[in-house]
């Protein structure tokens, strides 16, 4: 099978506080949503959400390292979305732009440290 991911995903639950940038209307903008990430790479993420983000839509994020308790903000846009349950749940894939090298290098060394813990990790 092809695959199309630039890097590789860390599966991984985390807290994500999202603020949308912009969109199409009736998005309310500086909206706070609270959700969580199931996984993500330092191009992306795959996000629960409990609104629809459109296609396109530019949103702040805010990830909670929960295993180091550190926060990384990126700027991100929604590349595509599935509907989970219909009007209360979301998942959508979102792309990383126009976010600082700092950040993509903490999520990089924060990817590559906890692959090696578990690669280390005893079966």
């Amino acid at each position: 099978m092809y695959e199309k991911r630039k890097a590789p995903r860390l599966k991984e639950d985390n807290e994500v506080t999202i603020i949308v940038v912009s969109g199409r209307d009736p998005l309310p903008r500086e909206k706070v949503i609270y959700n969580s990430c199931k996984d993500f790479s330092v191009s992306g993420a795959r996000i629960n959400a409990h609104i629809l983000l459109p296609i396109d839509t530019l949103i702040k994020i805010d990830i909670t390292l929960k295993t180091v308790h550190q926060m990384i903000t990126v700027m991100g846009k929604v590349k595509w979305i599935k509907i989970i349950c219909n009007d209360e749940s979301y998942e959508e894939g979102i792309e990383f732009v126009n976010t600082p090298d700092e950040a993509i290098k903490k999520l990089k060394d924060y990817i590559s440290w906890k692959q090696k813990q578990t690669s280390l990790k005893p079966i």
